[in-house]
C-alpha cells in the first residue's frame, strides 16, 4: 500500500498573458498569443456591445460561428504555456479596456499577476494497493484517486457520470496486464481555477502508477524492466522499453549516490520509454544528469521536431519534479515570481538522448507524450541511488542544483 500526493501546478509561462485590442467603428481587432482564435473571437464579441453579448448564441447559430465581419483575431506565437492560452481572460480584459478608453490598448500582465491568476493543474491525492501472489505475479491493483475536475470547473454540469476522463486518464487505462483492476475517482470541490497542463491527467497519473509499479516490483524481488516486460502485451511499448534501456546501459554499475530509473507511457497515438540517470548528494540535492528517451510515434515527418519536443518535455516536467508547487493561504496563491516558484535553469538541464523507433504506423503526437514518464523515471532513479521512496512532488529537499 502507498499514498501519493501532487500539488497544484502553474504554467509559469515565459511570456506573461498579454493582448492588444482596438475597438472602433463597431468592430474589434485583437492581437493575441492564443491557442484558440475562435474562443478569443467569442470573448471579444461578448464585450463588443451589449446587444451582441446578449444574442451571442443566436448570432453564432445564424452565422455558423463566423464573426470575421465584426471581430478579427490576429494569432501570434503563444510564448509557452500549453493549455494556459486556451483561456481568454487576458483577451477579454484587453477588449474591455480598449472599449473604455476608445483607443488601441496593449495589455501585459506582470509576472505576479500571471502566476497568481493562472488556471492550475489539479492537485491530487492517491491511495494504491497491490497484491502479489506466492510466485511473484501481480494479481490485483486498486487505485483511489481524489482530485477536482477540470471539466466540471469549466463547464458546470458537464460531468454526468461522476467521472472526468481527463482526470483519470492514464490511471483507468494502464497498459499492463492485471487480472483484477479497480480504479475509483472521487471528485473533490475547490474554488481554485483549474486548467489543462501539458499532457493533462497523464502528467500526474503516470507519476503515481509508474512509481507504485516500481515499488511492487522491488517488493517482489524483480528487476523493474523485466517486471514491466512480463506485464505488457503491446509490442510497441515493449520495443521502446527495450530500446531505452539498451541505450541507457541499464544494468551496468554506477558510482555510489547515483541511480537509474525507468518509466513508460502510451497516449496521443505514441509510445515512450524514458530512463533517467541521477546523482544525489549527501545534502539531498538531486542532479538529473541524463535522460534517455525512446519514442515510437508512427511515421516520422521531421526527426528534429521530435527530438526538440522530447527535450522541451523533459525541461518542463523536471521543473515540476524538483522545484515548483502552488500553495494557497487565506484564499490567495502564495507564489508570485520565479524566486518562490523556481523553474529549471539552463545549467541544470540534463543531457537528453532521443531514439526514434522506425515505424510505418499512422503518425502520433509528440508534443505531450514526453512529459508523463519523466517524473516517475527520475523518482525511481532516486530510489535506486538512495533506497528512499518519494511519494510526493516536488521532491522534498531536492533543489535541482549540482550533486
Amino acid at each position: 500500500e502507498a499514498t501519493y500526493d501532487l500539488p497544484f501546478q502553474a504554467h509559469a509561462t515565459m511570456e506573461p498573458m498579454n493582448a492588444t485590442a482596438w475597438v472602433h467603428d463597431g468592430r474589434c481587432e485583437v492581437w493575441a498569443p492564443t491557442q484558440s482564435p475562435s474562443r478569443a473571437q467569442e470573448a471579444a464579441a461578448g464585450y463588443l456591445d451589449g446587444k451582441l453579448a446578449r444574442q451571442w448564441e443566436k448570432l453564432r447559430r445564424r452565422l455558423g460561428g463566423h464573426l470575421a465581419d465584426r471581430v478579427n483575431v490576429h494569432s501570434t506565437a503563444i510564448g509557452c504555456g500549453l493549455g494556459r492560452r486556451l483561456e481568454q481572460d487576458y483577451v477579454s480584459e484587453a477588449v474591455q479596456i480598449a472599449k473604455a478608453v476608445g483607443a488601441p490598448v496593449k495589455l501585459i500582465w506582470s509576472r505576479e499577476e500571471d502566476m497568481q491568476h493562472d488556471y492550475y493543474r489539479p492537485a491530487s491525492h492517491n491511495r494504491l494497493t497491490a497484491t502479489v501472489d506466492a510466485s511473484g505475479r501481480l494479481v490485483s491493483w486498486q487505485h483511489k484517486l481524489i482530485a477536482p475536475s477540470i471539466n466540471e470547473s469549466r463547464w458546470p454540469g458537464s460531468i454526468t457520470n461522476g467521472v472526468d476522463n481527463s482526470v483519470v486518464q492514464g490511471a483507468a487505462n494502464m497498459p499492463y496486464r492485471i487480472p483484477n483492476l479497480r480504479v475509483e475517482y472521487v471528485m473533490a470541490k475547490t474554488p481554485v481555477p483549474l486548467g489543462f497542463w501539458r499532457s493533462v491527467g497523464h502528467s500526474s497519473n503516470c507519476f503515481v502508477t509508474e512509481c507504485f509499479l516500481d515499488e511492487v516490483a522491488a517488493l517482489s524481488g524483480t528487476d523493474p524492466v523485466a517486471w514491466r516486460l512480463d506485464l505488457l502485451d503491446d509490442e510497441r511499448l515493449k520495443a521502446v522499453l527495450r530500446l531505452a534501456t539498451e541505450k541507457s546501459g541499464w544494468g551496468r554499475a554506477l558510482p555510489a549516490g547515483r541511480g537509474r530509473g525507468v518509466a513508460l507511457f502510451s497516449g496521443y497515438g505514441s509510445y515512450v520509454a524514458q530512463v533517467a540517470e541521477v546523482a544525489v548528494a549527501k545534502s539531498g540535492a538531486v542532479r538529473v544528469q541524463r535522460v534517455v528517451c525512446a519514442i515510437d510515434c508512427g511515421q516520422v515527418i521531421n526527426p528534429d521536431t521530435i527530438a526538440a519536443q522530447m527535450e522541451g518535455s523533459v525541461a518542463l516536467a523536471l521543473s515540476a519534479v524538483l522545484k515548483g508547487a502552488i500553495t494557497l493561504r487565506d484564499g490567495r496563491v502564495e507564489q508570485g515570481n520565479f524566486h518562490d516558484f523556481p523553474i529549471l535553469r539552463m545549467s541544470e538541464m540534463p543531457r537528453v538522448e532521443v531514439h526514434i523507433v522506425p515505424s510505418r504506423e499512422s503518425p502520433g503526437g509528440v508534443g505531450e507524450p514526453g512529459v508523463p514518464p519523466l517524473a516517475p523515471a527520475v523518482v525511481n532513479a532516486i530510489y535506486a541511488a538512495t533506497g528512499k521512496r518519494i511519494r510526493q512532488l516536488p521532491v522534498p529537499g531536492a533543489t535541482g542544483h549540482s550533486a
